[in-house]
């Protein structure tokens, strides 16, 4: 049931976070591997990339890339945080007098990304294709021409074969790894804090609430270079043996971008990435907590 609940919890954050991922895809494809001043700026920030989508794609193309967002999350999240709360309840990152352990809950928390990811890629990848398809005149990234998210899937592994749909996993692990351990062990650190000084009832949402805010900004720092060589490795175009033109794997893409785009490179689109990532981290972390305090609840009077 930790796994149904917590995959849940992160469609329903997924569905209010949505065109933020769209928004912040484009801004990390756009200007890709070209010098600052070079090409041309189709999206300036987040709130003009949200006008031009609308304006150009209309606004169901803010919602691209949905079907295969809200799977992805139910497969990784539902995996992530379902393993997660399993070894919480466990015992194994508490001491006995029910303190958090650091060094446990930062292994459990990457452990869990690490399984969620690597079953959850080939959805990201369709996502990630569909996500960045537009209107030529707003175009940024390599085009795909996909129909929608089952099309996508057969089109790839007809062409790559089954192993094609896993293209990228090699940087969504090293991503989700952070990414997971750094919301999941603050989050526990932020929540446990946070009940100590008693500011809210120890049962209340706005503690989970409190935590997930701090939580957000952690996983955002921490995240958003992994999350442009993500998005890249995944868009990138490839040969007839599914091997990528522009970039041979992580650590190539994180140098050549680097190389040809500055440090700053590695944080584009960190604005989109935080309106994305700060609701939806709040909003999946609250969910979570909630639906699993309901069912702790159910399960007591049933």
């Amino acid at each position: 049931m930790d796994f149904v609940l917590s995959g849940a919890a992160a469609c329903g954050a997924c569905l209010f976070t949505n065109p933020l991922e769209v928004v912040k895809t484009r801004m990390q494809l756009q200007g890709e591997l070209k010098a600052p001043g070079s090409y041309q700026v189709h999206y300036r920030n987040v709130f003009h990339a949200f006008y031009t989508i609308a304006k150009v794609d209309g606004l169901a193309g803010l919602q691209k890339g949905l079907v295969p967002g809200l799977l992805y999350q139910f497969c990784m999240n539902g995996v992530r945080l379902g393993s997660f709360a399993v070894i919480e309840s466990a015992g194994y990152i508490h001491t006995e007098d029910g303190r958090l352990i650091p060094g446990k809950s930062i292994a459990a928390g990457a452990t869990a990304g690490v399984t969620g990811a690597v079953i959850g890629s080939p959805v990201y990848l369709v996502k990630t294709h569909l996500q960045s398809q537009s209107t030529s005149s707003i175009a940024v990234g390599h085009q795909h021409y996909h129909q929608g998210m089952v099309h996508a899937l057969l089109r790839i592994q007809k062409q790559h074969g089954i192993l094609g749909l896993w293209r990228g996993s090699s940087a969504a692990v090293p991503r989700v790894t952070v990414g997971s351990a750094s919301q999941l062990y603050s989050f526990t650190t932020s929540k446990e804090f946070i009940s100590d000084l008693q500011i809210f009832p120890s049962d209340s949402w706005l503690v989970a609430l409190s935590a997930g805010m701090v939580s957000s900004v952690v996983v955002v720092a921490a995240m958003t270079p992994f999350d442009v060589v993500s998005t890249r490795l995944y868009n990138q175009s490839v040969d007839s043996r599914g091997q990528g033109l522009l970039y041979r794997g992580f650590v190539d893409c994180f140098m050549k971008t680097v190389r040809k785009e500055s440090v700053l490179g590695l944080y584009k689109g960190i604005g989109a990435s935080y309106f994305r990532l700060g609701p939806h981290t709040v909003l999946s972390l609250l969910f979570w907590n909630e639906l699993r305090k309901l069912y702790s609840q159910h399960q007591l009077h049933s």
